[in-house]
């Protein structure tokens, strides 16, 4: 009977990359049944319920345990930093209890390897450590082209002297689609910054400390990124593997579930705009009646996700706000659009959503888990950026990919209702939706295939199995990128 070769990996407090690096867990062992991985979570006051129940829905015969990290206190973090920050900070205080907990398991259980979030990079010093000595792999929930960006950072600090927003000229990213300086991540906004640093410090330790990278995305859309990395790391012979599309799978317990599909039930084929702005992202309380009013206006069906409104665009991330969204809305919309649209409140089952037959459209605020989500539906959009690497998103779905459309902004950073309608009749019945969902449909089955038991990323995770299966017998292999 062959040995169990025992893993080790770490998240950040945030549902949705924890919800991707269960999946990418599940998808491991099913390829390689001697694999067997402990999750272990920084925990903010306490761990997310829908991560708890996602979780609860893993089989009991799944080789994936699970162990929450002793609770940072919300109150403890600093208070005048994005929760983007506040997380850093939280994963960065949980780190001595990581270490004792990783020891411990070690002592009794080996491991042969970490896999860490992005976020939790520091994890990699600790797996160095002379008493572990493990490999160390990140798992990258976002696209290739942001890894490409963070490995290439060091360069292009030193190479743009200015703010990156008051840079004229477009930045090149090695493999990647050129783009302007505004469109960044938000962590590069301010280069004095506490946000920026800590990336800058991030991408040192990728360089210098992680033996791969496990990407969530696909051959399709993103070989030639990370061909380039590869190649960025040539002397180093690091491995990158897309192992994507990686999307949430898990059972739906979503309230809302049963009202919106009843409602999709009874409209026309691809004829609804789905509006969600993922599970962090907020509108300001004048972007939230524009929005129904350019929804309004635009005479379309939609299907609206709508939280209450905030100044801070991912304001939700870290939980949201004991208030009733609808509350919000411009006097008489629910009245006026009883017909048209329907609003859900925080909440909804996305897949079940974006795979339903009468959704057409999807604007969406570019996050990475929803995008692939979009794509595997075969669902076009209306890219609105709010945070984090959003921006690049939309501009690899808009300009590389030509899957969707980009309203524009007005100068106090306010997409008006006459803009809002215009893009979203022009996603739904205007004369480019043809070209659109045309390449989103090539995009839907290049990811399908990407996923068959023959399909580029199926063959990338089963050799980094393998390598991992080979570490355990003492053979360490190195192999790459796979077309």
């Amino acid at each position: 009977m062959a040995k169990i070769t025992h893993i080790a990996a770490i998240s950040i407090p945030a549902f949705s990359h924890q919800a991707s690096i269960l999946e990418f867990c599940k998808r491991l062992v099913h390829l390689h049944p001697n694999i067997h991985v402990t999750c272990i979570f920084p925990t903010i006051d306490s761990p997310p319920p829908a991560t708890i129940s996602l979780l609860q829905s893993l089989p009991s015969s799944t080789p994936v345990d699970h162990i929450f990290l002793p609770p940072i206190n919300k109150q403890d973090l600093p208070q005048d930093v994005p929760p983007a920050v506040q997380i850093q900070l939280a994963v960065s205080q949980s780190m001595p209890s990581f270490r004792a907990t990783l020891h411990q398991l070690h002592s009794t259980t080996p491991f042969v390897a970490l896999v860490a979030d992005t976020f939790a990079s520091e994890a990699l010093q600790v797996a160095k450590d002379i008493s572990l000595n493990l490999s160390a792999y990140i798992y990258f929930p976002p696209s290739a082209m942001t890894l490409s960006l963070f490995l290439h950072l060091k360069t292009l600090h030193n190479q743009v002297s200015c703010e990156y927003r008051d840079h004229k000229e477009l930045i090149r990213i090695p493999g990647c689609i050129p783009i302007y300086g505004h469109d960044l991540p938000e962590h590069f906004r301010d280069r004095s910054s506490i946000s920026y640093d800590l990336i800058l410090r991030l991408s040192k330790r990728l360089l210098s400390l992680a033996d791969g990278f496990l990407v969530n995305s696909f051959s399709r859309i993103e070989r030639v990124t990370a061909i380039a990395i590869e190649e960025e790391l040539g002397k180093k012979n690091t491995p990158v593997y897309l192992v994507g599309p990686i999307i949430q799978t898990g059972p739906n317990s979503d309230p809302n579930g049963p009202e919106c599909v009843r409602w999709l039930d009874n409209q026309r084929p691809n004829s609804v705009l789905y509006v969600s702005f993922g599970s962090g992202g907020t509108l300001c309380q004048e972007q939230v009646n524009e929005m129904a009013l350019g929804l309004e206006l635009s005479g379309q069906k939609f299907l609206w996700v709508l939280r209450a409104p905030s100044d801070s665009a991912n304001a939700a991330y870290l939980g949201a706000e004991n208030v009733d969204p609808l509350s919000f809305l411009p006097r008489g919309f629910l009245e006026r659009t009883k017909g048209q649209g329907l609003v859900l409140v925080n909440w909804a089952p996305q897949t079940q959503i974006l795979s339903h037959s009468s959704t057409g459209g999807f604007l969406t605020h570019c996050g990475w888990n929803s995008t692939l989500e979009s794509i595997v539906m075969g669902v076009p959009m209306i890219t609105w950026p709010l945070f984090a690497e959003q921006r690049m998103n939309a501009v690899l779905l808009t300009e590389g990919l030509k899957v969707g459309l980009r309203p524009k902004f007005n100068s106090n950073g306010i997409v008006e209702r006459d803009e809002i309608a215009m893009v979203v009749k022009g996603l739904m019945v205007g004369e480019e939706t043809n070209g659109i969902r045309q390449r989103i449909r090539e995009l839907k089955d290049a990811a399908a295939d990407a996923l068959k038991e023959d399909g580029s990323s199926t063959r990338d995770l089963f050799q980094f199995g393998t390598r991992l299966e080979n570490l355990k017998r003492g053979h360490q292999t190195f192999d790459g990128l796979t077309s």
